[in-house]
C-alpha cells in the first residue's frame, strides 16, 4: 500500500508555502502549523487516505499526487468528510487554509486554475461572547487591588495584567508580548504588537496607569539576568506567559458574586462591549482591538440588543 503524502511532499511545495505565511503575510507560528496541517491532510486524503466508506476521488482521476490535478468535486468531497466529524469553525477554518494555498499556488505558478476560487464552507455560529457586567468588572478591579496589598509581586503584576487587560482590551499575547518601553505612564498609552505583526497603540486609564505605576516599582524583586527587557515577569524571573496570567484571572474573578467564568478574552468581550455600550464609534473600537475586519467588531453590537430582549422577557407581563 501506498503511503498517503505528508507535510514535506515536495510536489506540493509547503515549506516555501510555509515561507510565504510566515514572512510575506506575517502569520503567527500557530497559524502557519495550522495551515500545514490543513494542506497535507489535503494531500493525504487525495492519495488515498480516507474512510472505506467514501466514494472515492469524485474529480475522477483516481489518487491525486500534484496540488496541480486538484478539482473542486476533490476539495467539495474533503470538506464533506470533514463536515461528519469535525464542528462548523474547524471546517471553516481548513477551508480557509485551503483557499490560502491555492490562491498563492495560482499566483507563484505552481498551479495553472485555482480549483478552490468556488469552494464555500459552512458558516460559523456568530454566538455572542460572554462578558461581564460593568458593575462586575469594577467588582473585579477591587477584588484585585485587595489582593496585591499583601506585598507579593506576583499579586501586584496580577492587578497591572488585569487593568489594562480591561482598560485596551488587547489579546492576553499582546500583553505578555509587551516589553518595558512599549508603556508610557505619562502618555497612558501602551504599543502592542498584534496578529500579522502590525503595531498599534492603545491608550488607557488612570486606574491602569497607577497599577502599571505600582507593579514596575516591585518589578525588580523579581529580575534576574533572563528578564530582560519583559515588562511582566513570572516568579522566576522569566517573561510571563499567558497560562500564568489567564489562572490569575479565573483565580480573582472566582471572587466576584454571580460574575461567569472568563479568562483574559473575556475581559477583551467585556471592554469592546462597553465601550460600544458608552457610545464609541464601531470604527474606533476596531482600531483599538486591532480587528483587520469591522465585521468582526460588529459582533459585539449585537450584546447589548441580546440583553435587552432578555430583560424584556424577564419584566414585561406580556413578553
Amino acid at each position: 500500500m501506498t503511503s498517503p503524502a505528508r507535510i514535506d511532499a515536495p510536489d506540493w511545495c509547503l515549506p516555501e508555502f510555509r515561507t510565504h505565511l510566515a514572512s510575506e503575510r506575517g502569520l503567527s507560528e500557530h497559524t502557519c502549523r495550522a495551515y500545514l496541517a490543513d494542506v497535507s491532510a489535503l494531500a493525504s486524503f487525495l492519495h488515498g487516505d480516507r474512510p472505506s466508506t467514501h466514494p472515492g476521488h469524485l474529480g475522477g482521476h483516481g489518487i491525486v499526487d500534484t496540488p496541480g490535478d486538484v478539482t473542486l468535486a476533490d476539495l467539495r468531497a474533503w470538506l464533506a468528510t470533514l463536515a461528519r466529524s469535525g464542528s462548523r469553525a474547524t471546517v471553516a477554518r481548513r477551508a480557509a487554509a485551503i483557499r490560502t494555498y491555492f490562491a498563492w499556488a495560482t499566483r507563484t505558478g505552481r498551479v495553472s486554475v485555482n480549483p478552490a476560487l468556488r469552494l464555500v464552507a459552512p458558516r460559523r455560529h456568530a454566538s455572542l461572547p460572554a462578558v461581564l457586567r460593568a458593575e462586575d468588572a469594577a467588582a473585579l478591579m477591587v477584588v484585585a487591588g485587595v489582593a496585591a496589598d499583601d506585598g507579593d509581586p506576583i499579586t501586584a503584576r496580577d492587578r497591572a495584567c488585569l487593568e489594562l487587560l480591561y482598560a485596551t482590551g488587547i489579546r492576553v499575547s499582546e500583553l505578555v508580548g509587551c516589553d518595558l518601553d512599549d508603556i508610557d505612564l505619562e502618555r497612558q498609552v501602551v504599543r502592542v504588537l498584534g496578529k500579522g505583526g502590525k503595531e498599534r497603540i492603545v491608550p488607557f486609564g488612570a486606574p491602569a496607569a497607577q497599577a502599571l505605576s505600582d507593579w514596575t516599582r516591585v518589578r525588580v524583586q523579581l529580575v534576574t539576568t533572563i528578564s530582560g527587557p519583559a515588562l511582566f515577569l513570572g516568579r522566576r524571573g522569566r517573561r510571563a506567559d499567558a497560562r500564568q496570567i489567564r489562572a490569575a484571572v479565573h483565580r480573582l474573578l472566582a471572587h466576584v458574586p454571580d460574575a461567569p467564568d472568563l479568562g483574559p478574552h473575556g475581559l477583551r468581550h467585556s471592554a469592546a462591549t462597553h465601550l460600544l455600550e458608552g457610545g464609541a464609534d464601531l470604527r474606533v473600537v476596531q482600531e483599538l482591538l486591532g480587528h483587520a475586519s469591522l465585521t468582526t467588531t460588529q459582533l459585539y453590537t449585537h450584546v447589548s440588543p441580546e440583553r435587552l430582549r432578555r430583560s424584556y422577557q424577564q419584566a414585561h407581563p406580556r413578553a
